[in-house]
């Protein structure tokens, strides 16, 4: 698949693909990030470790922690097969928890990043930011809103970007 087809994915396929997660235990960063990537059906189950692995040591070189209680976990690698597809998994840890934030906020929601290419994980994380200082989308993952309405606005915003 070349670079091309890849960054044409819409964040809200991404997200389908990825999921939505509610009430995600742990009392750390570390703990979260582990329980989001065991929920996930995205990616075959012996690759869990693997993806765990490379968000820790990611996030051991700098906070991936943002403001206003969002953070972006990702690997700092690509760490994906030919036969494996992107994804961006939501999660809310069932209390917010220090992360490290420029702010010092605590995360209220994670937005977990696993991208096929440089180019896509930089126009993720760019789509996720503009979205994250939307009132209407920040207001939906605050109050933790359904999937159907938080993949609903994502899916409106990308067709005002086209």
């Amino acid at each position: 698949m070349n670079d091309l087809n890849v960054t044409e994915e819409s964040l809200a396929q991404l997200v389908m693909r990825g999921g939505i997660y509610y009430n995600i235990p742990g009392g750390s960063k570390e703990e979260v990030i582990s329980n989001i990537i065991d929920s996930l059906s995205a990616l075959p189950a012996q690759k869990n470790e693997t993806l765990l692995q490379a968000v820790i040591e990611r996030e051991a070189l700098i906070s991936t922690g943002s403001e206003n209680g969002v953070a972006l976990p990702h690997p700092r690698t690509l760490i994906l097969e030919d036969n494996e597809e992107p994804f961006v998994a939501i999660a809310f840890p069932g209390k917010p928890l220090d992360w490290g934030t420029p702010d010092g906020s605590h995360v209220h929601t994670v937005f977990l990043i696993v991208s096929k290419s440089p180019k896509q994980h930089l126009g993720v994380i760019s789509k996720l930011n503009f979205l994250c200082q939307q009132e209407a989308f920040f207001n939906l993952i605050l109050k933790k809103a359904p999937k159907n309405e938080i993949i609903g606005m994502i899916e409106t915003t990308e067709k005002i970007w086209r």
